[in-house]
């Protein structure tokens, strides 16, 4: 067979984005999908499941009314695991559809089989049926995504004892759960059941969550969680974790708590899906958490041809950074121009509520010795906020006193993954607070918060460029 330009592993963010940009630059491509439809762990399991269930709980549940009504306020009185399932299919059929359609569109040809490599330049393709092929190309796009992290002492079961995946074929609502693991997955699921009214614990070793995060927004988000119920066991070990006769789990902690719930969920962590690809054929070795190691501007592995790029590299492991690490790689890869992108990407985090942030936490600007300034709006002093009855939700934006300019945005509460965009566009434009200050926002919005903000700062640092 002719060697396609370049030979994509995995129809993910990363896997779709670069497979789509090569072929419109004119190359031959080839995506190799093992699951069984086109997607990846985005669609499938994870970005576009958690987000729908999400915003399905919330719908269902009321949520965004009981500043209003009340907490006993609901939508639907009893909601089933097939409610929220519903809403699940029709999102994830639609994702598939639209897909599929773009690779059509661009000409992209795609099979479905697990790969492994025979040599640097070829896979073989194991199909369901039993036939194998062989493929080879030019270069090859590494973007397998990551599965879950599953050790051994936690006694799995797909039904009371879960992973992030199985989660999503739950036959009921429990009235309690453990999530085990406090990163960004655990914190998600955690929220979500929680607003369906679900007693939710969570347990992390770690004494602290989400340290990526500037510290005002993460205690703002913890005393969120308190308020509402939700138990804290931060610092803490799940060393044991046993199912019981009467189908209900027990948990004992490090320090000798015991507890007895509905589920387990664990999310402590991910692992790259690269122990099938048969790394050492091609001189490659992925680390303890099956990551691959890339150069960080064009994603290439230390075997020239092969690059990788989404989950399987490591962190920000956001859907939207995988697609432009894809996009890049495949630039490269096929011979192209690749232009650096900006400094700046916005971090969101899909809990209840939202949390967002870009540019420079308070505790970086501290770390770097910039003189600074905080501005700081909550979204009840504006008008929509009152109109939409949130009690909760800030912005916080971080200034330079030196140059004026914009350091960071952060944001928590309602709409934070899309108010962000408009700090992360001043952010990357090199703006100062003076266009937060003079600029006419739509009235009334949660973006007039930006106004709010500007203004507390301005009020702050005064004149006081001319004094340093």
């Amino acid at each position: 067979m002719h060697p396609y330009d370049l030979v994509v592993v995995g129809s993910g963010p990363a896997g779709r984005r670069g497979a789509i940009q090569a072929a419109k630059l004119g190359k031959r491509v080839l995506v190799i999908e093992q699951g069984k439809r086109v997607g990846g762990v985005s669609v499938h399991t994870g970005t576009i499941p958690s987000k729908t269930l999400r915003e399905t709980a919330l719908n269902l549940s009321g949520w965004r009314e009981r500043g209003f009504y009340g907490r006993a306020y609901r939508v639907k009185q009893e909601i089933s695991a097939d409610d929220l399932r519903q809403r699940l299919l029709i999102t994830l059929n639609h994702e598939v559809e639209v897909l599929e359609h773009q690779f059509a569109r661009n000409r992209v040809q795609h099979i479905r089989g697990k790969a492994s490599f025979v040599d640097a330049h070829t896979l073989e393709v194991a199909k369901d049926d039993g036939e194998t092929l062989l493929v080879s190309g030019n270069s090859i796009l590494l973007a397998v995504g990551t599965k879950p992290f599953r050790p051994n002492y936690i006694p799995f079961d797909g039904k009371t004892v879960v992973d992030s995946d199985e989660l999503l074929d739950m036959d009921g609502l429990p009235r309690s759960m453990v999530v085990i693991g406090a990163g960004v997955i655990g914190i998600e699921y955690a929220t979500i059941f929680s607003a369906l009214d679900t007693q939710v614990t969570l347990v992390d070793p770690k004494s602290t969550i989400l340290d990526f995060i500037d510290k005002e927004i993460v205690e703002d988000f913890i005393h969120q969680l308190r308020d509402r119920n939700m138990k804290l066991h931060l610092g803490q070990t799940a060393d044991k974790v046993v199912k019981q006769p009467d189908g209900k789990v027990a948990l004992t902690l490090d320090n000798g708590r015991h507890i007895v719930t509905d589920m387990v969920l664990f999310a402590a962590g991910r692992m790259g899906a690269t122990d099938t690809l048969n790394l050492p054929a091609v001189g490659l070795e992925a680390d303890s958490r099956g990551r691959l190691k890339v150069n960080p501007e064009t994603f290439a592995t230390s075997v020239p041809h092969i690059f990788a790029a989404g989950d399987v590299v490591g962190f920000p492991s956001l859907a939207s950074t995988s697609m432009e690490q894809g996009r890049i790689a495949a630039r490269v890869a096929v011979g192209a121009i690749a232009k650096e992108p900006p400094k700046y990407f916005p971090y969101g985090i899909y809990a209840v509520p939202e949390i967002s942030t870009c540019g420079l936490t308070e505790e970086e600007v501290k770390e770097r010795g910039i003189p600074y300034e905080c501005g700081i709006a909550r979204f009840r002093e504006t008008s929509r906020g009152h109109i939409m009855g949130l009690d909760t939700g800030l912005l916080k934006l971080i200034f330079s006193l030196k140059t004026r300019r914009l350091l960071g945005v952060h944001v928590i509460g309602e709409g934070a993954t899309e108010l962000v965009h408009i700090g992360q566009a001043v952010l990357n434009l090199k703006g100062t607070v003076e266009y937060f200050v003079e600029n006419t926002f739509n009235y009334p919005t949660l973006a007039e918060a930006y106004k709010i903000a500007g203004l507390d700062a301005w009020n702050r640092m005064g004149d006081i460029k001319s004094e340093l």
